[in-house]
């Protein structure tokens, strides 16, 4: 469900309060252990700040009594009908009323005080806030706050992946406590139910070339008496798969680009002939090897392409300047012609087996010469096939947005 549309208000908001510049939003399901004393310190940092603020509760069907404690202690309660962590905090800053969202779990993890450090990068112009628990962007982690493989391995890996496919310049990919201009975030579209909110919020702030910043935070170990509600290795592969999903280029074109030069270079090579190293031979069973690597190799850059394509209608995605030429080239006429080519190409050495077939008289020609004349065959021919209906993918691709286009025309 999109962001601007998640949610229902369930507290009432008096035509006297004056409007809040800042909203303290909280995704909570049964944290009467923490709540509490979180809404209280939430309303402690609005004072601090001097700012009027107000504190949202998008509570997700807490059980525990949750929803009339944050009601006493002066928060408005917003029932999200949606589970999950991301639908919790979508219908809370659909619900929040302020100019900017300070966002944190209600677990007693995260410092509300550091309100006003966030403010201050908002009122110089930032969008997107991240707080940094990590000491790479100055934050802490007093000991027991996180657990080892978060501290060590799941967070600096999503995170490094996170940096490296969308150059997000922050340090802390997943910390929750985060502030943000309501406006900024709502244009974004967020749809994720679960845990990889977070990434998306920060992707996609990447792609629409919002102004990031980062502050250093704290993390404290959480209050409650229960288990976390985030599941190391399932929601570790939802970020990371989140991630993937929305990075074509790593997904498809430099793992497709790396295994069809990789095996492009041993297809021309054993072509030649045999090649030894050392005591090792390479000959026609891995030209059979190098052939089958560089269609996977190709098609896998073509399924990229295709990706992006779709990735950029969708508006997931910006545009890449390879991609809009490759679609003003006319993908169709450029795939067949192309495709064509090769295709010709593969029956050439087709004829020219038959021809080293009939100076044999038609009888058994030698393993590795039969092997050398069809293996390139055949890899030219499928090569062929795949570019010629690759660029009709394209083409359909380019067909419907520009009907999406005229319709969007007066």
């Amino acid at each position: 469900m999109p962001l601007a549309q998640a949610g229902a208000a369930t507290g009432a908001v008096t035509a006297a309060e004056p409007e809040p510049i800042v909203s303290i939003v909280m995704p909570c399901l049964n944290e009467v252990d923490t709540l509490g004393v979180c809404v209280r310190e939430a309303w402690a940092a609005i004072a601090a700040a001097g700012v009027a603020g107000e504190v949202v509760v998008a509570d997700n069907g807490s059980t525990d009594g949750s929803q009339a404690l944050a009601a006493r202690a002066g928060a408005r309660v917003v029932a999200i009908a949606g589970r999950g962590y991301g639908n919790a905090l979508a219908g809370g800053i659909a619900a929040a009323r302020g100019r900017y969202v300070l966002m944190g779990d209600a677990d007693g993890s995260y410092d509300f005080g550091t309100l006003p450090r966030f403010l201050e990068a908002l009122e110089a112009g930032a969008d997107l806030v991240m707080g940094c628990r990590l000491p790479s962007g100055g934050g802490r982690i007093l000991p027991g706050a996180m657990p080892w493989q978060h501290r060590w391995i799941g967070n600096p890996a999503l995170t490094g992946i996170g940096r490296l496919f969308f150059t997000a310049p922050v340090h802390d990919f997943h910390c929750g406590l985060r502030a943000f201009r309501r406006s900024a975030v709502l244009g974004l579209g967020l749809q994720c139910p679960g845990m990889e909110f977070a990434s998306e919020m920060v992707v996609k702030a990447t792609f629409a070339r919002l102004s990031l910043a980062e502050v250093p935070v704290t993390l404290r170990p959480d209050g409650r008496s229960r288990p976390p509600h985030l599941r190391t290795w399932r929601d570790g592969w939802r970020h990371l798969r989140f991630m993937l999903l929305f990075s074509p280029r790593w997904l498809f074109l430099v793992p497709g680009l790396t295994l069809a030069l990789l095996s492009l270079v041993a297809f021309l090579r054993l072509m030649v002939g045999p090649l030894h190293l050392g005591s090792v031979t390479f000959d026609v069973n891995t030209l059979i090897l190098a052939s089958a690597g560089l269609v996977v190799g190709v098609q896998t850059v073509l399924l990229g392409m295709l990706a992006k394509a779709f990735a950029v209608q969708q508006g997931i995605a910006p545009p890449t300047p390879l991609l809009t030429r490759v679609q003003r080239l006319r993908p169709v006429e450029l795939g067949i012609v192309s495709g064509t080519l090769l295709i010709l190409l593969g029956l050439g050495h087709v004829l020219f087996a038959v021809v080293r077939w009939g100076e044999a008289d038609f009888g058994d020609l030698p393993y590795p010469q039969g092997v050398r004349v069809v293996v390139p065959a055949v890899t030219l021919a499928a090569l062929g096939i795949q570019l010629a209906f690759s660029g009709f993918a394209l083409a359909i691709l380019e067909f419907g947005r520009e009907i999406r286009l005229k319709r969007a025309t007066p």
